[in-house]
């Protein structure tokens, strides 16, 4: 499981948005996101790099956490 640190979601039309592009990232099996964390939760084998890119393509920032 990857779990990423998303800034600027301020509503679930956000957490929606995050969403839909992480299940597009091939690999992605599973994808939370939770907007009270500001967090999102990615299962399968993706590779992180574009989990990142398809967050901040939507225009939020994101991290991978530890």
């Amino acid at each position: 499981m990857i779990k990423l640190k998303v800034e600027g979601m301020t509503c679930n039309h956000c957490v929606m948005a995050v969403k839909k592009a992480l299940l597009k990232v091939p690999g992605v099996e599973k994808a939370e996101v939770y907007l009270d964390k500001g967090e999102a939760l990615v299962e399968g084998q993706a590779d992180p790099k574009a989990l990142l890119r398809a967050v901040e393509e939507e225009g939020y920032r994101a991290e991978v956490l530890a």
